[in-house]
Parts: C-alpha cells; structure tokens; sequence
C-alpha cells in the first residue's frame, strides 16, 4: 500500500470515530444538560472538519516533483498541519468562552442544571475511543514520517483529554449535588486552556517549515559528522537545511584537494548523498558544492 493510501485508510478510520462520537456526544449533552460534554461534542466535530483537511491535503502532497513544484507538493501537508492548529484553537476558544459564560451566570447567581448521566458515559466512552484512535495514529504518522497524522493524531488525545475534564466535571456535578454544578463549565474551560497548548504546539513547528525554518542543531550537526567521516574531504561549511513536508532539503559546500581529477571528486559527493538519503530518506534533496582547498 503506498503512503499516501495508508494515510488515507487511518485518517478514514479516525474520521468513522468522529462521526459516531460526536453524534453521540451533542445527543447526551443536550439530553443531560451538560455544557461540558456539548462543548466536547464541539471538539469532536472540529476533530472531523481536520480530517476532511488531511484528505484533501494528503493527495497533493503525495504528488511528485513537476515543472511547477521542482521539490515536489510536501509544503501541502504542512499547510495542512497549520489548518489543524488553527482548527483545534477555534475549537479551544469556544469551549472557553462557553465555559465563561456560564461560570459568570453561576457568579451572578443563576441555578446551573445538574448534568444527567448520560452525559457521563458519553465522555467515558469518548476517552477510551480517542485514545484508542492517538495511538493507532500516532504509531502509523510516525512509521510513514508524516507530520499530518502526527498532528491529527493529537487533535484525537486532545479530544481524549478534554473528555476527562468533562467526566471529571459531570462526575462531580452529579455526585456533590446542585452546589457543585459549576465543576461542569468550570472543567471545560480548564480544557480548552490544555487544547489551546497543543494547538500552539502544531502552529508552532509548521509556522517554522512554511517560513524555511532550519533543521534542528541536532540533527544539523548529525549531517556534518556524515560528511566529516570522510578522510578526504574537508572544511563542510554554508549548511542550510529545511523540511519540506516529510522531506528533508540539505545543501552544503565541502572542500576537496583541487590536484583530484574531476571524476573522484564526483564519485565523492555521490558517496556523501548516497549516505545522506540512507539516513535521512530516499527522497531527500541534497546538493553539494565542490570546492577546492585553499
């Protein structure tokens, strides 16, 4: 199965989970008047429109270069993976707000309805599925090295987390009685402040690639020992490194003894690419300039 269907066969499987779920979550937060678990509901459905995203997304990253596009469509999967943050924060900003909301209607004095239990099981039922849906995502982004899933995968644990701030304020919104009815707003709002970290997490790292930022130090340090090991080549120097979606961009200047006839400096920088790609993946872009010592 290529990559670009394998993402296609889990981003459809999560997508099956989010329909149930959020189907299920908006029925049991308007029958148990449970603000916390429609603001769950709300999650989910944003957890679905993601999907819809990667969808969309992944078919044109998985495109080959072409005369339009000389190192190929991967930006598409970052820009993907900005959507996603930018979804997930919409989706905490509401569930925030709507929060507020209440808890200021609770402060002024209005009686908060007590959530009914369905609304627990729904969020009960809600965390085992979402963080059965992270780890199957998150093993599958990381053995295809695709950022997209990577991050849909936490869109899922988000969910699973803001449907344990909402068990843990419908739980105790029924068990303490009417005087604790504001755990239940209260606890979405404490929930949404956790999505909105992740979701600046996810902007964070594809803001980084959409605007070039460069490779880890780690990992740029990690190229230079590749090309240092080695004996005839030195001074590797004028690195530059970016991520193109699940793809790496290395380009570097190395300096060889100017007396080696043109063929072995050619086999040379064949070599080093060669190595490069076995580390980093075949589809790796690296670009050597040869230079004579001085």
């Amino acid at each position: 199965m290529t990559r670009a269907k394998e993402i296609y066969k889990v981003t459809l499987v999560g997508s099956a989970g989010n329909v149930a779920l959020l189907t299920f979550k908006f029925i049991a937060g308007i029958l148990g008047h449970s603000s916390a678990m429609i603001a769950d509901a709300v999650h989910s459905l944003s957890d679905f429109m993601t999907d819809i995203v990667v969808l969309a997304f992944v078919s044109i990253s998985a495109k080959p270069q072409d005369q339009s596009h000389d190192y190929g469509h991967g930006k598409f999967e970052t820009i993907a993976t900005f959507l996603i943050g930018l979804a997930l924060v919409a989706a905490a900003t509401g569930i925030v707000v709507s929060g507020m909301l209440k808890l200021v209607s609770w402060w002024e004095g209005a009686a908060l309805e007590a959530p009914g239990w369905i609304a627990l099981w729904a969020a009960l039922l809600s965390i085992a599925v979402k963080e059965g849906l992270y780890q199957y995502t998150a093993r599958k982004g990381r053995q295809l090295d695709s950022q997209v899933m990577i991050a849909n995968a936490w869109h899922h644990r988000s969910d699973a987390l803001s449907s344990i701030g909402a068990a843990v304020g419908i739980g105790g919104a029924i068990w303490l009685g009417q005087r604790w009815t504001v755990l239940d707003p209260l606890a979405s709002i404490v929930v949404g402040f956790m999505l909105v970290k992740v979701a600046w997490e996810l902007l964070r790292t594809s803001i980084g690639e959409l605007t070039e930022g460069s490779l880890p130090p780690d990992i740029e340090q990690e190229i230079i020992d590749i090309i240092q090991s080695f004996p005839d080549v030195h001074e590797p120097h004028n690195l530059r490194t970016r991520r193109i979606g699940n793809r790496m961009a290395i380009e570097a200047h190395i300096r060889m003894d100017g007396h080696l006839p043109l063929l072995t400096v050619h086999e040379r920088a064949t070599t080093i690419e060669r190595k490069l790609k076995e580390r980093f993946g075949a589809a790796t872009h690296v670009t050597l300039h040869m230079e004579p010592m001085k």
